[in-house]
């Protein structure tokens, strides 16, 4: 049987150019003990350190396998341009829920966001604390392990309980633990209507106003404060945003946001393009070496004030706090380590991996080592990007 399984992937391999190349070059990786650095468009050259590591670029992989809009379901290759998806569910009253960031800012005809890097990644917009991350919307996928191997987890459907969901490790693996060859993907319709109302109020003002509210029964989808200003976007039946709109605005006077301006600040944060990345990304460049960082922190939602130096965005209910502070990393790993949260240099200067040292427990390490080396026994995909290399 062992003998079947192997021929069939061979077979499999040789029928797909690309892939039986990506396998050869795996494995020739692995003898030569170098690693591998798994890229698509490379529109998130700027997360983790990037300066180990062969290329290996996804982007000969591409088009969309299937897709089924009555069983809002898709698969798609992994070097499939994002955009062109999105283009493809749009025809169909459809759109990938989870809002992944386009990067337009540093998108150009040869660096674009992939669905592979889109999963990789595991980077949600606006609307995820509402509707789900991007492992939410994993069915399933293909990947090529360190050994070369071709290997598939999960399936075609919403509900899909045979053996472990091991699709959803590729959410955030950063290429670390193999190549993401394509991703089965759960679709959703667009939203019926959406209202977006703006309120005045400090951050623990808003931060308290918009968790009340998150325990209503209101159709919330999504919030961000940022310079005294709170924004919350209601999604669903035109009934029930009307209502929520009502009682929100007799509650604390906010103002209803025209539909053309509140589509373009919600791209703009779901696509980190505002104007508060954009002044950060200029403040991380004009700092040079002197150390100012776009943080990207994890905290309860519930959580007061960090009180960190800098300007800050929170979104997801509080939930995600983006700060941009000359502040040593030490000190920011410190603050958000009190809270129970997580922080990862986004923006920065300096060579750096995602998860810092001494973020994760000794279990935790323990357990991420033993998936890894279960993936990858080589390090072929061990670069330091998301972690530090375990040869360090």
């Amino acid at each position: 049987m062992a003998e079947q399984d192997a021929n069939a992937q061979a077979e499999q391999l040789s029928a797909a150019g690309p892939l039986a190349q990506w396998a050869q070059q795996i494995q020739d990786a692995a003898q030569r003990g170098v690693s591998l650095r798994v890229r698509g468009g490379g529109s998130k050259d700027h997360l983790g350190d990037t300066s180990r590591g062969e290329l290996l670029d996804t982007r000969l992989w591409q088009g969309i396998e299937s897709y089924e809009p009555s069983e809002l379901v898709m698969r798609v290759r992994a070097g499939t341009p994002l955009h062109e998806v999105e283009a493809v569910l749009e025809g169909k009253g459809q759109h990938l829920a989870f809002e992944p960031p386009r990067y337009a800012f540093v998108a150009t005809q040869s660096s674009e966001s992939t669905i592979g890097g889109v999963v990789a990644s595991g980077i949600s917009g606006p609307g995820r604390v509402s509707r789900g991350a991007v492992r939410d919307h994993v069915l399933g996928c293909t990947v090529l392990t360190g050994r070369g191997e071709l290997l598939r987890f999960g399936g075609a459907v919403m509900k899909n309980v045979a053996g472990f969901d091991l699709s959803r490790l590729m959410a955030g693996s950063m290429g670390t633990l193999g190549v993401i060859v394509d991703v089965t993907l759960k679709v959703m319709p667009q939203p019926m209507v959406s209202a977006t109302m703006r309120f005045e109020a400090d951050e623990a003002e808003a931060l308290a106003q918009i968790n009340k509210w998150a325990a209503q029964p209101l159709p919330i989808d999504a919030s961000a404060w940022w310079d005294g200003t709170l924004l919350v976007r209601l999604r669903g039946a035109r009934a029930a945003v009307a209502s929520a709109v009502q009682g929100m605005y007799r509650e604390r006077h906010g103002e209803l946001l025209a539909p053309p301006v509140a589509e373009g600040f919600w791209q703009g944060v779901r696509d980190q393009s505002d104007e508060f990345f954009a002044r950060a990304r200029q403040a991380v460049a004009q700092a040079g070496q002197h150390g100012v960082t776009l943080w990207r922190i994890a905290v309860p939602p519930t959580t007061a004030p960090l009180g960190l130096h800098g300007e800050m965005l929170a979104e997801w209910w509080g939930g995600l706090r983006w700060v941009c502070t000359p502040a040593p990393a030490a000190a920011i790993h410190e603050a958000v380590g009190k809270a129970g949260g997580h922080a990862q240099a986004f923006v920065t200067t300096q060579a750096t991996t995602l998860v810092a040292p001494g973020a994760w427990s000794p279990v935790q390490q323990r357990l991420h080592a033993q998936v890894q080396k279960a993936f990858d026994p080589q390090g072929v995909f061990d670069t330091g990007r998301l972690w530090p290399r375990r040869s360090t």
